[in-house]
């Protein structure tokens, strides 16, 4: 009786600690993550690596997709910095169209904000003080970008500390010829650092999606061809963002001390990173779901399995939540954008890296691909589910035929809350044949895995979810992993090449099972031999069952 108890005691002193003790740490998909509050990655590596920058007097841009991390790690920066620097932290975001219309607005909207810090503690001489008040007070004969800079040099030259200037969200202001002026000036103080010998800020660091460096200023307004970029002096930043399986391993083992789940940190943070690639937003939204929603729906020591994160997962997709919002808003806004990613998801295109490509120098700017080994990948799992299911609903409001099939037939497909796959496959083949008949030259994989992914979504919908396993996807093979109710099935979709690339595929499949720890798979191959016999059937290797079938 009392090894029956121990158990339930030991959650109920817990919860009693807990209380007793609030506030406890909870994970935070919004604003900055402060380490007291939440939790967090450790970020002292990350720190250390930039710091190296910051020592060797670089100037530089911290360009990352939206809620890619970057206001935490300059807030974490700024203290790491504090024993050994003065740091200027500001934002542009606030500054309205009116600060950037001319160098005197913008001066005085700059001025007010380190007035601001000032107030919050920030160190500024006090002869400083008294130049950015006269800017702020005068009504004639406005302060300048130069007199500005000129207060900002005498502050260098008066600290005790080399100075380190960072500035967030810069993005609101890229699009203004006042802000590309602060730059060129930012650019001619680190070049009179280092030809003239001038006090000026030890490093500089700019914050925002859009990559800077690319920006043009006119050289002279009077000079419409000639243009010379005023970032050209900033050094590359190669510092990794994303977090590593270590780095949420960690974080969920901190969490674990609080909350004793049982769960095995190591597996649920490979999985973690599996969906995510290590995206922060993703990675904090998954954890904050799963103990916060589903471990309403399951206890937490099932909430924090496979199940619990595929269920967290579903709710992602199902969200609409401000990344999701933001990568939808760009590739709307960007035609060219938009048809080069779906040809890579739904064509299955290979599109080598080229960092020179504009295109694909925007989608990786948005965090929508990544370069994996010299091809673009889509970034992450749920990126490519979420973009898989806004091209599929695109088709769905074509009142596409596979998608209405697919609606109208779902209830015969699930039985005791599993799918029944195989009739699944059976229904599908039926009303690809009455549809378009027999297979034609001209079909293309990437159509066969098209209808079967609109056939198979409204089936799923709302319970299940589905991702293709990018390694797979090409013009001959497609691997889908469908996840429903905390079961997965494995299908693979394919041309049919003959029986011994057929053995082969079913070879690789097994292992996929293996994998999976799983006892069935299906196929489905597209087959342009006449002799051929459509429907599916069922074959035995082994251990295993594959359900083949045919179009």
């Amino acid at each position: 009786m009392a090894n029956e108890l121990e158990e339930p005691y030991s959650e109920f002193v817990d919860s009693i600690y807990r209380e007793e003790n609030e506030p406890v740490k909870e994970f935070n998909t919004t604003a900055v993550c402060i380490p007291s509050k939440h939790y967090m990655v450790d970020l002292s590596g990350r720190m250390k690596e930039i710091k190296k920058l910051i020592d060797a007097g670089k100037y530089f841009a911290i360009n990352r997709a939206r809620q890619y991390g970057k206001t935490t790690t300059l807030a974490a920066l700024q203290q790491y910095l504090v024993p050994e620097y003065e740091v200027i932290s500001l934002s542009f975001e606030g500054i309205g169209e009116a600060g950037f219309e001319t160098e005197q607005s913008f001066v005085k909207a700059f001025c007010r904000k380190l007035k601001r810090e000032y107030r919050n503690g920030l160190n500024i001489p006090e002869s400083v003080r008294d130049q950015l008040e006269d800017f702020l007070s005068r009504k004639e004969e406005k302060a300048e970008l130069d007199e500005l800079f000129d207060a900002l040099l005498d502050w260098c030259d008066e600290s005790e500390k080399k100075i380190v200037l960072m500035i967030d969200e810069v993005d609101s202001a890229s699009n203004n010829q006042v802000f590309l002026d602060f730059l060129g000036q930012l650019r001619d103080s680190y070049i009179s650092r280092d030809t003239k010998g001038i006090s000026t800020f030890q490093s500089v660091i700019l914050a925002g999606v859009t990559d800077i460096k690319h920006l043009k200023a006119k050289i002279r307004p009077e000079d419409k061809h000639k243009e010379n970029s005023p970032w050209n002096i900033a050094s590359d930043f190669d510092v990794d963002m994303s977090l590593s399986r270590e780095g949420i391993q960690g974080m969920l083992e901190e969490y674990e001390e609080d909350y004793h789940t049982g769960m095995d940190t190591g597996l649920i943070s490979g999985l973690i990173h599996e969906y995510t690639d290590g995206y922060p937003f993703l990675v904090s939204r998954i954890c904050q779901l799963i103990d916060q929603e589903v471990s309403k729906k399951m206890d937490m020591k099932e909430a924090w399995t496979r199940n619990g994160i595929d269920e967290a997962v579903k709710m992602i997709l199902s969200e609409n939540n401000t990344l999701f919002q933001s990568q939808t808003k760009v590739l709307n806004n960007c035609p060219e954008l938009k048809a080069s990613i779906r040809s890579i998801l739904m064509e299955g295109t290979k599109m080598a890296y080229n960092a020179q490509q504009d295109d694909v120098v925007q989608l990786q700017m948005y965090g929508l691909i990544r370069n994996d080994r010299g091809n673009v990948r889509v970034a992450n799992r749920i990126f490519e589910t979420m973009l898989y299911n806004l091209f599929l609903s695109e088709e769905e409001l074509k009142r596409n035929v596979f998608s209405r099939e697919g609606d109208f037939a779902k209830n015969r497909f699930v039985s005791g809350g599993k799918l029944n796959m195989r009739l699944i496959l059976e229904k599908f083949i039926e009303t690809y044949i009455q549809v378009f008949g027999p297979l034609k030259d001209r079909f293309k994989e990437k159509d066969g895995r098209e209808q079967f992914l609109l056939y198979l979504k409204p089936i799923i919908n709302g319970t299940g979810n589905y991702y293709i396993e990018a390694q797979t996807r090409d013009q001959t093979r497609t691997d889908v992993i469908v996840d429903y109710l905390g079961q997965q099935y494995i299908f693979e979709l394919k041309i049919w090449r003959g029986e011994r690339y057929n053995a082969e595929e079913e070879k690789q499949i097994l292992e996929y099972l293996d994998y999976w720890n799983l006892d069935t798979g299906y196929m489905l191959s597209f087959n342009f031999n006449k002799k051929k016999e459509t429907g599916v059937k069922r074959v035995q290797i082994g251990e295993k069952v594959l359900f083949e079938g045919t179009v």
